[in-house]
């Protein structure tokens, strides 16, 4: 949608900004830019009452234990639900999608119309997928009745969907050498040579090329085997993802189960606050953020806006303008100027500028940058490391981040000559693109691999000398071995789509309605009982017989269970033996 509202002087936006408002009645008022300069706009005493978030999306990621009544805290200190944050959110999205759609069809669409996809980042756990989901049936995006109306997409699985399909012309690509495509630019091939070489006199400093010579897709060079690298870089995650190609179809097989952590650009914005800190104060910028909370995001614009201007190559300072409440409220809590206080804090690479500006040399913001950057080369040489990852044709650099030019230098100068990097030109867009590709043919992603072992703790007949004794049961004359771990899958299994896992469960008497079985996983594949080190229990899953039965219960009933473990979610189903009936089955990584 082209077409959006807000956006910032000096910052190009592809992309809208994770933040929301809230009227004091904690019902929805708006979304992104809409939010953000409402907000400012209230009279600072009103604003208290209004409820503001933003970049709440990382909370997932970041809290253990999720539940559904896990809560998130406004720029306010006040308290909300983050599962109504969500479906605030992403019925807000449904929305704006939906008038679009009936804009440019020129009649109404209908939410039944539509098949949802929503991307999360690979590393989040089960319960973070599954709460997206219910955020989503809360937001009216669909149901449990018709749950296959609403996907749920790995981000870094959506941008290599999206990167195989690319043409090179789309590409800028990132190499010392200005070889295109086995040619060298002393070649003369074709028109589309002049302006690539004027390109590279122009950048020559950059070592940027843009691929002007059109082969066809990028596929055209990959052949069956071959191995790519994608990076995904946003706000708050990077995603690493290793994926195969199968021919003929060009199937994908995850060769290396996703990998990541919380390195993204926020990390950045976290930095410039921890030197706001040294230079200001924790105390003060604690006070102002709650006392200001408008002027502070103000000084975030002004930061993000500077950010994006940094660059390796660059000698000239970023100038950061202080919002006038800050220069103002700093002399009354302190009792100081500013000026003083960086004067006085030995920070000596930021300077005041006599038009009210932070002057940062080109090095203080690059050093604001070095901790997230150093986090995700570090995870990509770990990466590296991994014999199945050592031949790597492509690294492709995705995500929002991916534009900064500290991170591709910075990738480019660690494994430039381990594989080809290359950038996607519309680099931030990557994934709401192979999201698309993805919703139309789920099935391209043939094989994963599974982040973790999972399992159910059983009772086995006890074996002497097998089992240990303090793990003996004896129950009506047989000898039975407790918490023995039976396993599903283990972790870095590879799994194929569609690929079941099966079991048997037999209620503990027959007029039982209802069996709970609890999951376990773990992050080691040797598990022997649930109660290892390292087990944790993750999940239910509950069989529901009600109705299944027909008049005459049966002696001995046995339901079999089948797991799906090769999609993004885990799936579950299970049926009778006795009466082939269906058995209603929940599973929960949630509310267990």
């Amino acid at each position: 949608m082209r077409r959006w509202e807000g956006g910032d002087p000096g910052v190009s936006n592809q992309k809208t900004p994770t933040t929301i408002l809230l009227t004091p009645e904690k019902k929805f008022h708006s979304f992104g830019y809409a939010a953000r300069d409402f907000y400012h706009d209230l009279d600072p005493n009103e604003a208290k009452q209004w409820l503001y978030l933003e970049k709440f999306k990382m909370k997932l990621h970041t809290t253990g234990d999720l539940t559904m009544d896990t809560d998130l805290t406004a720029a306010n200190g006040k308290k909300v639900k983050a599962l109504e944050i969500f479906a605030y959110a992403l019925q807000y999205f449904k929305e704006q999608a939906l008038k679009e759609l009936s804009d440019q069809a020129g009649s109404d669409f209908e939410n039944s119309d539509v098949r949802w996809v929503i991307t999360v980042p690979a590393i989040w756990k089960q319960p973070a997928k599954q709460f997206m989901r219910q955020a989503a049936y809360q937001a009216g995006l669909a149901s449990p009745e018709n749950s296959e109306q609403l996907i749920i997409a790995l981000e870094p699985e959506a941008a290599s969907i999206y990167c195989r399909k690319l043409r090179l012309h789309q590409m800028v690509e990132l190499s010392s050498k200005a070889v295109f495509n086995g040619y060298s630019a002393s070649d003369t091939v074709g028109a589309g040579f002049a302006q690539a070489k004027e390109h590279i006199r122009r950048n020559r400093q950059s070592r940027t090329f843009l691929v002007e010579n059109v082969i066809g897709e990028i596929w055209s060079e990959l052949e069956e085997g071959d191995k790519y690298v994608v990076v995904d870089s946003g706000g708050g995650t990077v995603d690493l993802t290793v994926h195969q190609i199968r021919l003929p179809e060009g199937h994908l097989k995850e060769l290396y189960k996703a990998t990541g952590g919380p390195y993204g650009s926020l990390g950045v914005d976290y930095e410039f606050e921890k030197l706001l800190c040294k230079i200001f104060g924790e105390d003060f910028i604690e006070q102002f953020k709650i006392k200001r909370p408008a002027a502070w995001v103000d000084l975030m614009i002004a930061f993000e806006s500077r950010k994006r201007a940094a660059a390796p190559d660059r000698s000239n300072p970023l100038n950061i303008t202080l919002p006038f409440s800050f220069i103002d409220y700093y002399k009354k809590f302190r009792g100081h100027s500013v000026e003083h206080a960086l004067r006085k804090s030995n920070v000596d690479f930021v300077k005041w500028s006599s038009q009210g500006m932070l002057r940062m040399s080109p090095d203080a913001m690059n050093a604001l940058f070095k901790p997230t950057i150093d986090s995700i080369i570090e995870h990509l040489r770990d990466l590296f490391q991994k014999p199945e990852v050592s031949t790597v044709k492509f690294l492709f650099l995705v995500g929002g981040f991916a534009e900064a030019p500290l991170l591709q230098q910075a990738v480019h100068t660690a494994f430039g000559d381990k594989c080809r990097i290359i950038i996607p030109q519309d680099v931030g867009l990557t994934i709401l693109k192979g999201a698309v590709l993805f919703g139309l043919d789920p099935a391209v992603i043939k094989v994963r691999r599974s982040p973790l072992t999972y399992g159910v703790g059983v009772l086995n007949r006890y074996v002497e000398g097998k089992h240990p004794p303090e793990k003996l049961l004896v129950k009506d004359g047989t000898r039975w071995c407790t918490d023995v771990f039976d396993k599903f899958i283990s972790a870095d299994q590879s799994v194929a789509l569609g690929e079941l896992v099966k079991r048997s469960y037999t209620p503990a008497k027959p007029s039982q309605l209802v069996i709970v079985i609890n999951i376990y996983s773990s992050e080691h594949d040797n598990v022997s009982f649930i109660t290892d080190p390292g087990v944790k229990k993750c999940g239910t899953l509950r069989l529901d017989l009600t109705g299944t039965s027909g008049t005459a219960v049966p002696t001995r009933r046995e339901i079999q269970t089948l797991m799906q473990f090769g999609d993004t979610e885990i799936k579950a189903t299970a049926v009778d033996i006795a009466t082939s009936k269906s058995v209603r089955v929940g599973i929960d990584f949630l509310n267990y």
